[in-house]
């Protein structure tokens, strides 16, 4: 019997939505794409995003901890935690719904809350610039950083988003069970939002003020588990370079070095498409055999069967 290839998918903003409404209705599109893929014999891992979840969540904490002066200020840490729990929970069971619905009885779901260990010392603390939560415009923007403290940048011509420390991810501190879980079969959601960021002190695990790149912890999630494919999904069917321009070209098929030759040119945009090229090309190089894909989330079945996407490989 031929080995299933292993998947890690790292589902983006738009596979979940921006409020509650459009989360539950998202995720059960989200879940039939990643069931066509378990359809094509593929065993799949699921990671994700939370940028408008843990800022939605931070946003409604700060707002509690003002009107009672009892409630103490919630750790960004602990809203990821949250963000982790509640994603989980409408993604796995529109997944178990949606197994069910094709007869497949057999593959349980399950969500792990998953921390993941950052460096004290890196650089990102100094330069905050992962975005999360909501768009604003330049009023709103100077707003919330003369209120509370927010270091807003302005987001690829979109409008003014809160920007936090974005360290890179070292250990999974759960991938021990998670591999237990996905060894066993089972169809598990982990590092939801790049992982809970911890640092370690001793024995304990410090919550850090930060939130981690999707697409980098899933890269480190897809190494530990040894896996075939990292399919990381975007708003566009394909990577390009010169990206809105004319003259744009669409990426097919890049080596490691082609890949690197484009991200020294500077042809992706930081916070935006760099990430996941940079994460595709950590994993490509990672070990023989695996390949990374940048595509649309309807187009990750076509892209696992090499009819579209950016595949980039040794």
């Amino acid at each position: 019997m031929e080995k299933k290839k292993r998947i890690v998918i790292a589902l983006g903003g738009n596979a979940l939505g921006n409020t509650l409404p459009e989360q539950m209705a998202a995720v059960k599109i989200t879940a039939k794409a990643i069931v066509d893929l378990i359809e094509e014999g593929c065993e799949v891992v699921v990671a994700h995003g939370n940028g408008p979840q843990v800022g939605m969540i931070n946003n409604a904490m700060a707002a509690l901890s003002r009107e009672d002066e009892n409630q103490p200020n919630t750790p960004l840490s602990v809203c990821v935690a949250m963000s982790q729990a509640y994603i989980g929970y409408d993604l796995q069971n529109a997944l178990r719904e949606e197994l069910y619905n094709r007869g497949i009885y057999d593959i349980p779901v399950a969500t792990m809350i998953t921390q993941i260990r950052v460096e004290q010392d890196d650089p990102a603390f100094q330069n905050p610039s992962k975005p999360i939560g909501h768009f604003m415009n330049e009023e709103q923007a100077k707003n919330a950083e003369e209120k509370y403290g927010y270091i807003m940048k302005e987001d690829a011509g979109r409008g003014y988003r809160r920007v936090v420390a974005s360290p890179k991810p070292a250990e999974i501190i759960e991938i021990g069970a998670i591999r237990s879980l996905v060894n066993s079969g089972q169809l598990v959601i982990a590092c939801g939002g790049g992982g809970i960021p911890v640092t370690r002190q001793g024995n304990h695990l410090k919550g850090a003020s930060a939130v981690i790149d999707k697409d980098f912890a899933s890269c480190l999630l897809a190494e530990n588990l040894d896996a075939d494919f990292l399919i990381i999904l975007t708003a566009v069917e394909k990577a390009a370079i010169r990206f809105g321009k004319p003259d744009v070209k669409w990426l097919d098929d890049l080596t490691v070095e082609e890949a690197e030759s484009y991200i020294e040119e500077g042809h992706f945009a930081p916070g935006s498409m760099l990430p996941k090229v940079q994460a595709a090309v950590n994993f490509a190089r990672s070990g023989e055999g695996r390949t990374a894909l940048i595509t649309l989330l309807e187009k990750a079945k076509d892209g696992i069967l090499g009819k579209t996407g950016t595949r980039i490989h040794r």
